[in-house]
């Protein structure tokens, strides 16, 4: 309870309040702000890899309290829930026609996905040629398993059997391991279910100036002012990311 962020308390969990209190801390944390400049240009560099004259629309998914837009200008904002975003557009389901869409971009979404093979299914229909999936998702390293398994609300189950879970919440019911289930433990499993979808980034990210900071539901624990330790750290432990890291960066390019 010390270590709870002030501003979320009773709010609910997903709500516009909950996501505006959030969007409060991005603005007001240097270094959690930091991260998502660091992230957000990463998934930028994804999408502009992809020629312009290939044709299809930036998609954000699970925005929430995301300012991706404010960098990107022409995304497309959504959330599963109204009001947050430009449209309401579940991942299962995406409101597009085939090849209409050059990048879908998320941060922090894909394990909110309940039947993330619908998605990945979407992905290849929506996609044009050489279009990319590219998300920021928590790692599955000692650290990342001790903090998000301990520290944060939502699930982490990195023992589980699928990578479907029971979802009456979208943003309680999720599992934080996700992205290690799809991408690492059950790799070829995904290979050989969507094979136009391939791996082409698995990057474990900095890590010490999002400790720290907090993230979006814990207090700071470094002043802004001390940032430059936070990096300093960051960059003397890049050898032992696989230990450490929290984060990592995912791309997935569609293939003909």
């Amino acid at each position: 309870m010390l270590l709870q962020e002030p501003s979320l308390r009773g709010l609910e969990m997903g709500s516009p309040g909950w996501f505006a209190a959030q969007r409060a801390l991005l603005d007001s944390k240097p270094l959690l702000r930091g991260c998502y400049d660091d992230w957000y240009r990463r998934l930028i560099a994804d999408a502009a890899s992809v020629p312009l004259d290939a044709g299809g629309e930036l998609l954000e998914l699970g925005s929430g309290g995301s300012y991706l837009c404010t960098m990107l200008p022409g995304v497309i904002t959504s959330d599963v829930v109204a009001g947050l975003a430009d449209r309401v557009v579940d991942a299962r389901a995406l409101p597009f026609a085939d090849g209409g869409l050059r990048a879908i971009l998320l941060t922090h979404c894909l394990h909110h996905i309940p039947e993330v093979t619908r998605f990945f299914a979407e992905a290849e229909r929506t996609l044009v040629p050489g279009g990319v999936v590219s998300m920021i998702e928590v790692a599955h390293t000692p650290l990342a398993r001790a903090v998000f398994g301990h520290l944060h609300p939502e699930p982490y189950d990195d023992q589980a059997g699928d990578w479907t879970f029971d979802q009456t919440d979208a943003m309680a019911d999720a599992n934080q391991a996700l992205s290690w289930l799809v991408f690492v433990r059950d790799r070829a499993r995904f290979e050989r279910q969507h094979p136009t979808l391939r791996i082409d980034r698995l990057a474990l990210l900095p890590w010490f100036a999002y400790l720290v900071s907090g993230g979006v539901t814990r207090r700071s624990l470094l002043p802004g002012a001390l940032g430059f330790v936070a990096t300093a750290v960051d960059r003397m432990t890049r050898p032992v990311a696989g230990a450490v890291a929290l984060h990592w960066h995912i791309t997935l390019r569609k293939v003909a």
